[in-house]
């Protein structure tokens, strides 16, 4: 019997996330995630998980929540989410792995950049990952540590996109790095990683 693994063993999954730093402007922060999920599901750079630091994440979070749950997103948390937000369901480890393609949103508290890139590293696909923060230092050390094919700063995962990126028509997105075949030469050993730099970008 083909089961939901064997399918994403035979597809690329694509999981993306958003990260709500310590510093992040507050309003930015709930227009984007709500963007990032909700504008549309069925995206491969729709976010999947959102990251949110333990130090703002009861001041942060219930609006954010609340405009998701408003939308009909449902939502999945570890133990600190759920303290907060009582109506979500409690995530699963195979929650920060799965890519929903659908309006569910798994949520996750961490401590601080280090374990936020950490889980995107652990539990991502290196599609597309963005970090809302007005800390310079912070938003320079994420484009450098995520490995991901486009990483963005204060702007929504949804401008992953062909079109968005001036290319025309999007024909897919890779996220391999070296896919080449036949013959090589320099051109063919190039890799792209594309770094955004945004004020609070949604996409309409």
């Amino acid at each position: 019997m083909l089961t939901f693994s064997h399918l994403q063993q035979l597809f690329s999954v694509e999981t993306c996330h958003t990260y709500i730093h310590a510093a992040a402007d507050p309003a930015k922060a709930r227009a984007i995630a709500l963007n990032a999920k909700m504008r549309r599901v069925s995206i491969c750079g729709a976010t999947e998980t959102l990251l949110v630091d333990r130090t703002v994440a009861r001041s942060v979070l219930p609006p954010i929540l609340a405009d998701l749950r408003a939308a009909g997103c449902e939502l999945r948390g570890d133990p600190e989410v759920l303290a907060i937000e009582p109506a979500a369901v409690p995530a699963t480890e195979a929650d920060w792995r799965t890519e929903y393609l659908d309006a569910i949103l798994a949520v996750h508290v961490v401590d601080g950049p280090a374990e936020a890139i950490a889980h995107i590293e652990r539990y991502g696909s290196h599609h597309t990952d963005a970090i809302v923060t007005e800390d310079e230092a912070v938003a320079d050390r994420f484009l450098k540590e995520v490995d991901s094919a486009i990483v963005l700063v204060n702007a929504s995962t949804q401008f992953a996109d062909g079109g968005e990126f001036g290319m025309g028509a999007e024909i897919g997105i890779s996220t391999q790095r070296l896919p080449p075949r036949g013959p090589v030469g320099a051109a063919e050993l190039t890799t792209y990683k594309y770094l955004v730099r945004g004020n609070g970008q949604v996409r309409p």
